[in-house]
């Protein structure tokens, strides 16, 4: 939970106050307060993952990069997204300087700057006090491969 909110925590912030319905699926079972500083409903992954999808389908999703790389189950839901056509958003708190040259470009695949509201950032700044993450973490931009869903 405190990597969702170092990495993606602005970003999680302006998609609720953009009137998005945001749920943040994780596998530890911390303290929740940090996400719902802002906005955003914890959710367990592992209960996620074995439930069938009821209700509405999401329109986007994002994910740890070091989860999708490390889970199967997590792999075959973003697969199922991307068929879908859902987008597919990764966050792993890197950025585009730290690929070597080329590496953010293949593909489908591109390196997203979001530039946080003066609102994401005091809320995040919040949000990380709470998940005890240090401030010196806490930046401007938070950055995102975005994987483009599959056209037939």
């Amino acid at each position: 939970m405190a990597d969702a909110v170092r990495c993606a925590g602005g970003w999680l912030f302006d998609r609720v106050a953009a009137g998005w319905d945001v749920t943040v699926l994780t596998e530890d079972h911390a303290d929740p307060r940090p996400l719902r500083i802002l906005g955003a409903r914890p959710a367990d992954l592992h209960c996620a993952l074995s439930s069938p999808v009821q209700g509405p389908r999401p329109r986007a999703i994002a994910v740890c990069g070091g989860l999708y790389g490390s889970d199967p189950r997590v792999r075959r839901m973003v697969t199922r997204a991307r068929d879908e056509m859902v987008e597919v958003t990764l966050w792993d708190g890197t950025g585009p300087a730290a690929e070597p040259a080329g590496a953010g470009s293949a593909g489908d695949e591109e390196w997203l700057p979001h530039r946080l509201s003066v609102a994401a950032r005091a809320f995040k700044a919040q949000a990380m006090a709470a998940a005890s993450v240090p401030a010196d973490a806490a930046g401007a931009t938070e950055f995102f491969r975005r994987r483009e869903p599959v056209r037939a």
